[in-house]
């Protein structure tokens, strides 16, 4: 895996890491923390002394799915790149969040043509919340347009969450986190009051790589 280095905006320290646990010390639990990798420390170093910009998500999540724009000679069913093992009539979903509880966002990606089906946030809450609503998100709308497809999730608690009907977060109700609460209660109703044969699949990122829907954070 090529060596990356992590610009952190807003965290408990500041600057240019050399390594993504460093990086994880000072963003993880840290409130609205800003941060993202670059491939060497020349434009790092630019990224930070120029400050944050929200556009640095919007631009980093858009060259992902760009350059996974690159059909695969070994199958006709796609135009990414994906392992023989995943099934391409399906959507990848995942979750970003900018420290942890922090500004959340979640979307979902049709694994065939690579477009980006939805997206939402952000809105402050925490990364599992966002995984599990993502899920449903994704669920619901293929439930609603009639359609045959997998749902994938590289996160474990929320494929769990999903299972049980019941989101399970630790995050405390409070006047920032509304919102988030608003969305679950929204997300458990659907869940109990609807029956779906839809598979849920965990995206094995050991074997496959990052799920297509990544945001590309890290």
């Amino acid at each position: 895996m090529a060596h990356k280095y992590y610009v952190v905006w807003n965290g408990r320290e500041t600057g240019v890491f050399d390594s993504w646990e460093k990086c994880k010390e000072q963003v993880t639990g840290f409130d609205n923390a800003q941060y993202m990798s670059f491939k060497t420390r020349e434009t790092a170093e630019q990224a930070f002394s120029k400050g944050f910009s929200p556009n640095y998500y919007k631009h980093k999540a858009e060259k992902n799915i760009a350059a996974l724009q690159n059909p695969p000679a070994y199958r006709n069913d796609t135009v990414l790149p994906l392992p023989l093992g995943v099934e391409a009539k399906a959507w990848a979903v995942d979750a970003a969040c900018s420290g942890n509880p922090g500004m959340m966002e979640y979307r979902g990606i049709d694994l065939s043509t690579g477009e980006c089906i939805f997206h939402y946030g952000p809105i402050f809450g925490t990364n599992n919340i966002g995984e599990f609503l993502a899920i449903v998100h994704a669920v619901a709308k293929i439930t609603q347009e009639g359609k045959d497809l997998v749902v994938y999730s590289d996160s474990r608690n929320a494929l769990l969450w999903y299972k049980a009907k019941k989101c399970k977060t630790k995050l405390s109700l409070s006047e920032k986190s509304e919102k988030a609460f608003d969305m679950i209660q929204r997300a458990e109703r659907w869940l109990n009051t609807h029956v779906c044969n839809i598979k849920v699949l965990k995206w094995d990122t050991e074997k496959w790589g990052e799920i297509p829907a990544d945001f590309g954070r890290k």
